[in-house]
């Protein structure tokens, strides 16, 4: 069986995805799920795994980074990802709502345990259900985010490095399996070519 990857989501797909979750049960918890997936690029175990002092600063109000430990990577890849203002919005909300913890779990479960991570990619995987979003997995989040990253990079003077780096791989090989292309844009490129 030949898998397809994880769907790429539009930006208009994103904010419809963002408006069902405030109409959730736990909407501020929800919308830091779907940011940390879209604005930080984060995997569902990393998601899971998240805990305070990796957002929080030493005055324990959030930082400009979301800090990916080694013990929550994949293969223990541990990188600093630059916050988002929607993300860090959003986290400072559920951080609020939460009694303004210092340690433990940022995404919690009805328990206020640690949310596992084949729990973050069913709530994903009923959320895209509810939403008919077609072949999108807890994934898409991440893919859109590489791709889109990969999109502008151009403009910040960066280059595909970076973008491997906040991704998190190890090969920029593995970066450029995440970037879905753009039929307008190549269009346009041979235009000018």
């Amino acid at each position: 069986m030949n898998r397809q990857p994880a769907k790429v989501l539009e930006p208009v797909d994103v904010r419809r995805v963002l408006k069902h979750v405030r109409t959730t049960r736990y909407p501020l918890r929800n919308q830091a799920i779907v940011l940390l997936s879209f604005k930080a690029g984060l995997r569902a175990c990393e998601i899971a795994g998240l805990t305070w002092p990796m957002i929080l600063k030493t005055n324990g109000k959030p930082g400009p980074t979301v800090n990916v430990y080694r013990r929550i990577a994949k293969q223990g890849h541990e990188r600093n990802i630059p916050m988002h203002a929607e993300l860090k919005a959003a986290l400072k909300a559920l951080h609020s709502a939460q009694g303004k913890p210092r340690d433990g779990p940022v995404i919690r479960s009805e328990r206020a345990h640690h949310m596992t991570a084949r729990s973050i990619v069913n709530w994903f995987a009923r959320t895209y259900d509810t939403l008919g979003l077609d072949g999108c997995s807890s994934h898409s989040g991440r893919r859109t985010f590489i791709t889109r990253s990969a999109r502008l990079i151009y403009q910040t003077g960066g280059s595909l490095r970076d973008v491997q780096e906040l991704a998190g791989h190890r090969a920029l090989t593995t970066t450029e399996r995440y970037i879905e292309g753009n039929r307008n844009a190549q269009c346009a490129l041979i235009k000018l070519v």
